[in-house]
């Protein structure tokens, strides 16, 4: 078959490799090439522009940000293109690839300031790429399809893993994590969730089958705590921790983990380095390991020239041809079309019958994401939050498909959101409708206390739980929205918890109708004042029903650095809080 006139140079005289590919993913390349080629390169479309000939003419260049753990093979990748003068439109295609934090770079672009110095990003998780597209002022990423990718596993230095029975024995993930909080049996070290996409997607698959036992949302709470005794702040610092070798001087430290929660690259890659006896042994969780999955992704993509879209286009197709495959698998990852994942796996330290070869388990759902970052947070950080509850009169009417009222379905979601708090935090909890107390239009039912804290026969757990089940609507009760607002965040700011993220959670069904309050204007102002950069008290305003204005919470949120929420349902209050909070901790 010739060349088609509106594709890319081919890869120097490199055959097509005949070996099958993933489906999904060649889909998604190769409809990702026709519609960058389509939208950005329309000026490209005769044969003398696209420089079919032996020899390039000027140099086209193309900056690449890249994950530090993928970054060395799409460097080499890029000299290779230009040690055989790859072309892109006839000209030689220069590639520079510079290594950063996925974390710190999804941070800038969600910011949208402007146009970055670089066209291309490849972050180690599409995880990032959700991250920046939730803020509507973002700088736009989009991604054409995944260059590689890598499974999720627990490494442990070899004394470890043949007490764990490796490899003929296999665990859930749940078993191999319970090993680790049970008599810090095993000394288990993860990167930091909010930092790390492996410790994120470990962490959710964790969370998700911890909901599964009786404990729920407290289990999974108590697993997150375990795994933040022993937290790094990253990829890189977490294998700084592992005990260099095996002979009991290194492992008997107890600032040294014995097992780490990691990508098999980077097993490939710590145990290519390793000096005797440093490797590592892996273990694949037999209920599937989520996986890392590199992304190739353009940045403002409508702001590119036609070169540097075309030459962003011809780079991610040398990725996926057999050179540019073989470099990325020689640095330890996988590949579709590739070989089997047998080499790289045992150079990870994998071995029958630990199942390397399974499928990996299916990406989380995007509420599962940000749930778990959201239970992360308040239970690394610990939390001090104070709530308010809407009990206006409409509270009572019923919730369309639910058989309930708005109210009862808000306690139960409220109820299931104080599960996934420890006895650390500090939880508070207030009403409001119209003149509730006197010529208040609040009341505090429960004081902002730690959870932990025992008051006679319960605990402030038991009480809120006691005072949430409580609350009924206000017979002819209206919203005081305005002034509850303030009072609210007055409390909360002037009781400040340093090392705490404090925040005010307020439930709301309806628009301000207190006459006798003050304006949404003078709020907002006396809001801006309160509101201390150096100690942050976001306020997160949920919305329900069709009653409720969102941008009138949107404008009263913003004016604290928090975000205001707008919901048909009470039934994710829950959701929404905890997705609040990820929100907040990205803005401090």
């Amino acid at each position: 078959m010739g060349r088609h006139s509106s594709m890319p140079d081919e890869f120097g005289t490199a055959a097509v490799d005949p070996r099958p590919r993933s489906r999904g993913r060649s889909v998604a390349l190769a409809t990702a090439l026709v519609l960058l080629v389509a939208a950005g390169t329309a000026l490209a479309v005769r044969s003398d522009l696209l420089g079919l000939g032996d020899s390039c003419g000027d140099e086209v260049h193309l900056d690449v940000v890249a994950s530090p753990d993928v970054a060395p093979a799409l460097r080499a990748a890029a000299d290779s293109a230009r040690e055989q003068k790859v072309t892109s439109d006839g000209n030689c295609l220069d590639v520079s690839v510079t290594a950063r934090d996925s974390y710190k770079v999804a941070d800038v672009l969600r910011a949208g300031k402007g146009r970055s110095d670089y066209q291309v990003w490849v972050p180690d998780s599409d995880l990032w790429i959700q991250r920046v597209e939730q803020n509507a002022k973002a700088t736009p990423v989009t991604a054409a399809g995944n260059v590689a990718t890598s499974p999720i596993g627990i490494g442990m230095v070899p004394s470890a893993a043949k007490a764990f029975g490796w490899p003929q024995k296999t665990y859930s993930w749940t078993q191999l994590t319970g090993a680790a909080m049970q008599d810090d049996k095993l000394r288990l070290g993860a990167a930091d969730p909010a930092r790390s996409s492996t410790g994120l997607l470990a962490l959710t698959k964790l969370a998700g089958a911890a909901k599964k036992s009786p404990a729920g949302d407290t289990q999974a709470a108590a697993t997150a705590k375990a795994l933040s005794q022993r937290t790094s702040d990253s990829d890189a610092q977490l294998m700084d921790t592992v005990a260099r070798d095996d002979s009991g001087t290194e492992q008997g430290n107890p600032r040294r983990n014995e097992a780490l929660v990691l990508s098999e690259q980077a097993a490939f890659a710590h145990n290519a380095e390793a000096a005797d006896g440093g490797s590592l042994d892996l273990f694949y969780p037999k209920d599937g390991s989520p996986e890392l999955n590199y992304p190739f992704s353009l940045v403002d993509e409508p702001s590119l020239s036609t070169d540097e879209s075309r030459a962003a286009v011809r780079f991610m197709t040398l990725l996926s041809a057999p050179e540019g495959r073989a470099a990325l698998e020689k640095h330890g990852f996988r590949t579709d079309g590739g070989a089997s994942p047998d080499a790289v796996a045992a150079r990870a330290g994998a071995r029958s019958p630990q199942p390397y070869a399974e499928p990996t388990s299916q990406p989380p759902a995007d509420e599962d994401v940000e749930e778990t970052l959201g239970m992360w947070t308040i239970t690394v950080q610990s939390a001090r939050l104070t709530t308010v509850v809407d009990a206006s009169a409409s509270m009572g009417n019923w919730v369309p498909g639910r058989g309930e009222s708005r109210m009862e379905v808000t306690k139960a979601s409220m109820l299931a959101a104080l599960s996934t708090f420890t006895p650390e935090d500090e939880i508070g909890l207030w009403e409001f409708s119209t003149l509730l107390d006197g010529d208040r239009d609040y009341k505090e039912l429960v004081p902002t206390e730690r959870l932990g804290d025992r008051k006679g026969s319960g605990t402030q757990r038991d009480r809120l739980s006691s005072a949430f089940t409580s609350l009924k609507p206000v017979p002819g009760g209206a919203t005081g929205l305005y002034d509850t607002t303030l009072a609210a965040y007055k409390e909360a700011t002037s009781s400040y918890r340093s090392g705490k993220f404090n925040a005010v959670v307020m439930v709301t069904d309806g628009v301000n109708e207190d006459p006798g309050s003050l304006s949404r204007s003078s709020l907002i102002s006396q809001l801006e004042i309160l509101a201390d950069a150096e100690h942050p008290v976001p306020l997160i305003v949920i919305a329900v029903g069709p009653a409720t204005d969102k941008d009138e919470v949107e404008q009263i949120a913003e004016a604290t650095g928090g975000s205001g929420h707008q919901i048909s349902d009470p039934a994710d209050i829950q959701q929404v809080i905890l997705k609040a909070i990820v929100q907040a901790g990205t803005k401090s």
